[in-house]
């Protein structure tokens, strides 16, 4: 995890059952008698997404083991993403979940995000790679306070990392945090962060059946990001089937048309976040 501010690092640390966390193969805050390596905390993405069979000839992920494994960490993973949704609510910050394939256009949407609306809203990010902080010094250059993760081998961010990204980063009451997620069409769907939507960015040149063919994470989006529009006139595309195909898998989600590259749009996509604004602040707690 890396500061981009500041240029300060830490290892990203694993969260244990007690809500200990621990630098990968080390203890924190002391002895509490739980340790966590690199190879345990990223246990899931090897069970869940490796398909080939044992030596009985069972698929892996199949046995009562690795689904016992599997829901051990997605109610880890739950747990820290509702103390992160009550963190955001009480503050009255809205915190998007930016997920797409790589290069539909996430980064490039942020830059342009934060130039039209820095003088207008308080924007930060949590910035999602499996290597380099390239996105985070674009992020950092375009005028956002942000914090790089980089996930090594794992194909999403989940709620842990998030937990420590905003002990660094502070973001403000009232504020917007977009979360850049991994490009990734599938981990990231089953990884709940206490967002307040999930904002799927799916762009021109991927072609229209790619809600159906992921439709987990368009199931999840509450806002469908239709970038590149500005390619249309060279691509073989129909934008009004990829809207009945984003119908079939998600009927309620919003859908909205943009050009990252030249703004086009996006004017739309900006209303919307106005409005999560506006509800996160009708809808948050009182606090005594």
């Amino acid at each position: 995890m890396t500061n981009m501010q500041t240029g300060a690092s830490a290892p990203i640390a694993a969260m244990d059952e007690h809500g200990h966390f621990h630098a990968h193969g080390e203890a924190a805050h002391g002895d509490h008698g739980h340790s966590h390596s690199h190879d345990e905390h990223h246990t899931h993405d090897h069970d869940r997404h490796h398909h080939d069979h044992d030596h009985d000839g069972r698929p892996h992920g199949q046995s009562n083991h690795h689904v016992e494994i599997e829901k051990r960490i997605l109610a880890k993973n739950d747990a820290a993403a509702a103390k992160c949704r009550a963190w955001f609510a009480g503050r009255e910050i809205v915190a998007l979940n930016l997920v797409s394939s790589p290069g539909a256009g996430k980064t490039t949407l942020l830059e342009r995000s934060i130039a039209d609306l820095a003088m207008e809203l308080s924007l930060f990010v949590i910035e999602g790679d499996q290597a380099t902080s390239n996105d985070g010094a674009r992020i950092r250059a375009a005028g956002a306070p942000v914090v790089q993760l980089n996930t090594g081998t794992g194909c999403h961010l989940d709620a842990e990392m998030i937990v420590q990204a905003l002990a660094e980063l502070r973001p403000t009451a009232g504020s917007v945090v977009f979360i850049e997620n991994v490009g990734n069409l599938v981990c990231p769907a089953l990884f709940d962060l206490g967002e307040r939507a999930k904002a799927v960015i799916y762009s021109t040149a991927e072609g229209e059946d790619k809600p159906l063919k992921y439709p987990h994470m368009f199931r999840a989006a509450g806002i469908v990001i239709l970038n590149k529009i500005d390619l249309l006139p060279h691509l073989d595309f129909s934008m009004e089937r990829a809207r009945e195909n984003i119908r079939l898998v998600n009927p309620d989600a919003e859908i909205v048309e943009v050009s990252a590259r030249t703004g086009a749009g996006t004017q739309v996509l900006y209303e919307w976040i106005r409005a999560q604004l506006a509800s996160a602040k009708q809808s948050a707690p009182i606090l005594a």
